[in-house]
C-alpha cells in the first residue's frame, strides 16, 4: 500500500510536523496540505510536492501512468437515485463512491467500512441508467475523480469530488467507527465531512448549471 493512501486509512501515533512529510516522488519536504498523484496502473495514491503535482497535470505526462488529482467539487441538488436502483447496485451501506478505472476499462464502486475501502460488484447497466438520469455529474474524469453518494433518510446527495476526498472519508470511518452502528462520534464526523463538501462545492444541475 502506498504511504499516500495509508495516511488516510491508518491513525498516526502522534501528530507530525509539516516538514516531516515528504513528496513520495522527489523526497522534497511538503506540508500537511498537499496535492496527490494517482498511479493509474497500481491505484496507489501518492503524496506530491507542488512541482511534481503540476508535472502530471499535463496531458500525456509519463505516458499517462501518473495523473494529478484535481481540486474540483460539484454538487447536484437534483440528483435522483431510487431505492430499487440502490438495491441493484448492491451497496449494503448508505455511502459509496464510483469512478472510472481506466486500467480495467470500467467503472468500479467502493464503500467506506471499518476495514477500509470495500469494493462492491457493480451492475454496469444499472449504473449507466443512473448516470443517464443524472447527466449533470456524468463528466467525472477517469481515475482521479469520483461520484460520492450519501443516501440518507431525507434523500440522496451526490457530489463529484477528487478521489482523494473519498479516501479521506474511508480513513475517517476506519479510525472512528465503534461497535455495530459506528457510534455518535463517527456519525458526527461523517455528517461534518459531507457538510464541508456542500460548502466547498459548486452547484450544478437543475436551474443552477
Amino acid at each position: 500500500m502506498s504511504t499516500g493512501l495509508r495516511r488516510f486509512r491508518e491513525p498516526r501515533p502522534a501528530p507530525l510536523q509539516a516538514a516531516e512529510e515528504r513528496c513520495e516522488m522527489c523526497a522534497e519536504p511538503i506540508g500537511a496540505e498537499h496535492g496527490h498523484v494517482v498511479n493509474v496502473e497500481t491505484r496507489a495514491l501518492i503524496c506530491a510536492c507542488r512541482s511534481c503535482y503540476l508535472l502530471f497535470t499535463v496531458e500525456g505526462a509519463a505516458m499517462g501512468k501518473f495523473l494529478a488529482v484535481p481540486d474540483r467539487y460539484l454538487y447536484d441538488p437534483s440528483f435522483r437515485l431510487n431505492a430499487a436502483d440502490w438495491d441493484e447496485l448492491q451497496i449494503p451501506v448508505r455511502m459509496a463512491f464510483f469512478f472510472r478505472n481506466s486500467a480495467l476499462g470500467r467503472t468500479v464502486a467502493f464503500y467506506p467500512s471499518p476495514g477500509g475501502a470495500t469494493q462492491s460488484e457493480l451492475p454496469l447497466e444499472t449504473w449507466e441508467r443512473v448516470l443517464a438520469a443524472n447527466p449533470a455529474l456524468a463528466g467525472a474524469l477517469p481515475d482521479v475523480e469520483a461520484l460520492l453518494i450519501d443516501r440518507r433518510g431525507d434523500g440522496c446527495a451526490c457530489h463529484l469530488v477528487p478521489v482523494d476526498a473519498c479516501y479521506r472519508l474511508v480513513g475517517l470511518v476506519r479510525t472512528r467507527w465503534k461497535g455495530f452502528d459506528g457510534g455518535q462520534e463517527a456519525w458526527q464526523a461523517i455528517d461534518g465531512f459531507f457538510a464541508d463538501l456542500r460548502e466547498r462545492s459548486r452547484i450544478v444541475g437543475g436551474d443552477h448549471g
